[in-house]
């Protein structure tokens, strides 16, 4: 039965001009950081001259929480919380205003430490197939009719754990590949990694070796083998699409408060991996006929990750380093040398976006920079203030138009 909450209101319609529908070959935004989960947004419409200002489309109340927009074709989905409930949202792209929504009722009662960042969702959904599969703060997966808004099926994976979220609640973000959805359930003492039917949301295999955490996995194909690749509670692992077994692995193991966050990035055959006070190293991933090699090629304290997930563009590593209370950093990928550091102080998080020569930066006070990707400093070109602050959520970004998720409001803003 579809639902509806009279605080999901249209706020502004803001410029006369409405956002156009995908084009043929246009890609789509259909999971955390984008379809490859590698945060590029290099088909953007950008400006030959970056404005001094942006232009609001539209903004509408959505809701709480940190969970990126999906964009495909002329809509919008978005998962949040209202109230008691944790719902799934479509809205048309052009405008904002509201095509279906849908709610599950989700309690929750935030870790100690954690009160600050809500109650939720955290978790991106992923669109494949007609479909939009959800993850709610407890670890409750859920399959919508992308059309209509249908419950297709649902998991509570609390039928196998105690508890199916780690101590702050659920932000890994399940991935679709072929049919099959995969994702890491369970608490930091106790957890699996699930490969299901996108079809009928049943098991096809399960790994139940490794704890839980908050980190997203990746699906990649190294020396010919896709496989999926992820940071668990232990460290690094490449696991067989197929049947779920270790392929190769690198111990990187969550410590105590330290949590294993981040999304690792990748750059070639090598793999860049940070977590909270532990640094940022790099894994290189290769086989030998039926054998998997990993080499550690560098390691460093120069940076660290907390809740941002670093970025590769150009041989280059991009990110935020929560040292000196919030810093920007540049590495060089194959030697972890660093080309250069932004300024201290920068804020508690920020998220970020590969565009062609630039790198988009969305840091928690709500403040949108654009980084030149080239050069040996730190080069602000713009700053464009997109909310008032709470931007802990990734953005989208869409041929000229940027969609900026903050504590309640999701806005499009267009580069004009």
């Amino acid at each position: 039965m579809k639902t509806g909450f009279p605080r999901l209101v249209l706020i502004s319609a803001g410029m006369a001009t409405a956002l156009s529908t995908a084009a043929p070959g246009e890609p789509a935004w259909t999971g955390w950081l984008g379809p490859d989960r590698d945060a590029r947004a290099q088909e953007s419409k950008l400006p030959p001259t970056w404005p001094d200002t942006l232009q609001q489309v539209w903004r509408v109340e959505v809701g709480e929480g940190y969970s990126t927009p999906l964009v495909i074709g002329d809509r919008i989905f978005q998962h949040a919380r209202i109230d008691d409930k944790e719902v799934m949202l479509c809205l048309e792209r052009a405008t904002g205003k509201s095509i279906w929504q849908q709610s599950v009722p989700i309690s929750f009662k935030a870790g100690r430490g954690g009160e600050r960042h809500g109650l939720g969702p955290k978790s991106t959904p992923t669109y494949a197939d007609g479909r939009v599969f959800s993850l709610s703060i407890t670890g409750l997966l859920a399959a919508w009719s992308a059309d209509d808004g249908e419950l297709l099926w649902k998991r509570d994976f609390r039928e196998r754990f105690e508890v199916a979220h780690p101590y702050w609640g659920t932000a890994t973000s399940p991935i679709v590949d072929d049919g099959r959805l995969y994702v890491h359930t369970g608490s930091c003492e106790d957890g699996a990694l699930f490969c299901i039917d996108t079809r009928t949301g049943k098991d096809i295999w399960v790994r139940d070796e490794e704890a839980n955490c908050y980190s997203s996995p990746r699906i990649e194909t190294i020396d010919g083998v896709r496989q999926l690749v992820e940071l668990n509670h232990s460290g690094l692992y490449g696991i067989s699409l197929e049947d779920g077994g270790l392929l190769w692995k690198h111990s990187f193991p969550h410590r105590g408060n330290n949590q294993n966050t981040p999304t690792p990035a990748r750059h070639e055959d090598t793999f860049i991996v940070g977590a909270e006070n532990r640094g940022m190293f790099a894994v290189k991933v290769q086989r030998t006929g039926a054998e998997w090699q990993v080499k550690e090629t560098w390691k460093h304290r120069e940076a660290s990750l907390d809740m941002s997930s670093p970025i590769v563009q150009d041989g280059r590593v991009y990110g935020f380093s929560h040292f000196k209370t919030g810093q920007f950093f540049c590495l060089d990928a194959e030697s972890g040398e660093v080309i250069w550091k932004g300024d201290p102080r920068m804020g508690e998080n920020a998220q970020f976006l590969s565009l062609p020569g630039h790198i988009l930066a969305l840091t928690d006070d709500g403040q949108c920079r654009i980084l030149k990707s080239t050069g040996d400093q730190y080069d602000v070109v713009k700053t464009y203030q997109v909310a008032e602050d709470r931007t802990w959520t990734a953005p989208a970004l869409l041929g000229d138009v940027i969609l900026i998720k903050d504590l309640k409001h999701l806005t499009a803003w267009r580069f004009p």
